[in-house]
């Protein structure tokens, strides 16, 4: 860390010492930039670069139009868009404003698009042509008076005011700055609350004492700008330090070192399944000679850390962990191999309930920390200096929170998920805990897999779950089936359903057909045994796995999970 010591000392104070009412945002440090050195690349696209003045420019162009449009603080402009620039600008112009960028998943299709609409209410809606198709799938009342694709966002900006919005050095940290979509155990998909605060703390802990850019590198992120990895970790970690950041338009592992040349990046950003099947490509000479020296992300298997960091001679491993709706997150600042990390913010590792998933209160009512080495339930503080932003829907937010843990009154955020405790503020990332799976670097709800197999004609009752695959990072989905009295099993035709109405990564990988399913108090004990059985132990049921689009689902082969685990399925 010694020669990154200036920059570290240079963020320690804005991590320790800002509070919300600060005047301190996303806008204003990209406008400080701008001033400072308009003539760095700031964003480079397929090879293509844009200076921080160009950029700012076209941003404060939208910024007018959408003022002009009623746009102003708290209200919001949503973004349907894929990775591109455009995507990035339009975000930016959002915010400067003071109003809330809506990031929509491009993925999501019918009642789910529809839902997720609902809850933005957005004054303006702005589409990135490539996914068009989705708006297709909805209501078009359902869409704000003004819904405009790219090159209709340029041509009615052209011309407008090309100065700083003089509303951005008034803003408050505490600003909302996007909603950012989050499965959730209801099914359909909730918005939590990113503020600037929060964007801020992220900037000032991992990209200014963890990721520690200079101005001369370039981050390579082809994860979704959607997603906070890309939005939040890619960009807060570039404008630390006014660095170039590289988008890449989508991921494929046989060309991805391809584009980190073209674009001539030095750090990327990654989630865990990303690693795994770069892993698996075959080796190259070219390996060793990419150009990549630190990598950011979460979810970096211990099993492949080594062998990763070896291969493609990666100096530093940035491991963080963290949510869309936590209030904190861990960042591997003191490059300890195989942890996520380190926080300075109040958290406590507790005691939990393996049926619930909630935490375990003893005989007085509050909770119990476990100890060094132990796994247990990641708690976080919530207080004035590290508020919780929550999600748009109340309810959601005060389902998420514990009170009275420890001692009357206090407040503490449920973050789901199961932790070890390593010790010295460190911790390793275990398990998600509660109705939600993750896989591919996504979070899946349950009930929301359910809810589209529930309306196959043929199937009478359904479990949806997470199970593991030996060499895969997260869960894959598994569903267990009953099938109508009479009914027959079509597998080609359940799979052209599912690809119609989820996103990909939310299709369930197997699917076993059951005689009956267990209905009554007991039905989520029948869901753990169903867990736990997996795909390997299914006794006599009919077992289908995904191979892809073309032949939808097959029987079960004995080499699929190995297909899994090398990315070789499913297809399309």
């Amino acid at each position: 860390m010694v020669p990154d010591l200036p920059g570290v000392i240079r963020h320690a104070p804005g991590l320790v010492l800002r509070r919300p009412k600060a005047k301190d945002t996303i806008g204003s440090v990209f406008n400080d930039l701008v001033a400072k050195h308009p003539e760095r690349p700031f964003i480079r696209f397929e090879g293509n670069s844009i200076t921080y003045g160009e950029a700012n420019r076209k941003i404060n162009r939208y910024a007018d139009h959408f003022t002009r449009n009623g746009v102003g603080v708290g209200d919001v402009v949503g973004v349907l868009a894929k990775n591109h620039p455009q995507t990035l600008l339009v975000m930016l112009a959002t915010v400067k404003l003071g109003a809330i960028a809506g990031m929509l998943n491009y993925n999501q299709r019918g009642h789910v698009l529809s839902h997720s609409l609902g809850i933005l209410d957005a004054k303006v809606l702005v589409v990135d042509p490539e996914v068009k198709d989705a708006l297709d799938s909805i209501d078009k009342s359902q869409l704000p008076s003004l819904t405009v694709d790219f090159t209709e966002l340029d041509e009615q900006a052209q011309g407008l005011s090309e100065r700083n919005p003089e509303v951005t050095a008034d803003l408050p940290s505490s600003t909302k700055a996007f909603y950012i979509f989050t499965s959730g155990t209801t099914g359909l998909p909730k918005a939590s609350i990113m503020s600037h605060y929060r964007w801020m703390t992220s900037m000032d802990g991992i990209g200014g004492m963890g990721v520690r850019l200079r101005h001369t590198d370039t981050m390579y992120s082809v994860l979704p700008l959607y997603h906070n990895n890309a939005l939040t970790v890619s960009l807060s970690s570039v404008l630390a330090s006014g660095a170039c950041l590289a988008i890449g338009k989508s991921f494929s592992a046989s060309r991805f070192w391809d584009d980190v040349e073209l674009n001539r990046a030095t750090a990327f950003c990654y989630i865990g399944e990303l690693c795994r099947y770069l892993l698996a490509q075959p080796e190259k000479s070219s390996d060793a000679t990419n150009g990549i020296k630190t990598i950011v992300g979460n979810g970096m298997r211990a099993e492949i850390w080594d062998d990763f960091a070896g291969r493609f001679k990666i100096e530093r491993v940035v491991e963080f962990y963290g949510a869309s709706e936590l209030n904190l997150a861990f960042i591997n600042v003191f490059n300890i191999d195989r942890t996520a990390g380190f926080c300075p913010l109040p958290f406590k590792i507790v005691q939990y309930d393996q049926e619930s998933g909630e935490p375990k209160r003893d005989s007085q009512g509050k909770l119990t920390k476990v100890s060094k080495g132990e796994a247990g339930l990641l708690i976080s503080e919530i207080s004035a200096k590290v508020p919780f932003d929550g999600y748009t829907d109340d309810d959601a937010s005060t389902k998420k929170i514990i009170t009275d843990a420890f001692k009357s009154g206090d407040r503490w955020f449920n973050s789901g998920d199961l932790v070890r405790n390593l010790g010295m503020g460190h911790i390793a990332f275990v398990d998600r805990l509660g109705d939600t799976f993750r896989w591919k670097g996504e979070n899946v709800a349950t009930t929301e897999v359910e809810g589209a197999l529930d309306d196959v004609e043929e199937i009478d009752g359904v479990v949806v779950y997470g199970v593991e695959v030996r060499g895969a990072d997260g869960k894959a989905g598994m569903a267990a089936i009953t099938l109508r009295e009479g009914a027959e099993f079509d597998p080609k035709a359940l799979a052209d359903h599912l690809y119609g109405e989820l996103p990909a990564y939310a299709i369930p990988l197997f699917v076993r057909v059951v005689p009956e399913l267990e209905q009554t108090s007991t039905f989520k004990n029948r869901k753990v045994e169903l867990r736990e059985e997996g795909f390997s132990d299914v006794g006599d049921d009919d077992l289908y796995v995904l191979t892809g689009r073309g032949d939808g689902y097959v029987k079960f082969y004995d080499d699929y999970p190995d297909d899994v685990a090398g990315a070789k399925v499913p297809r399309g």
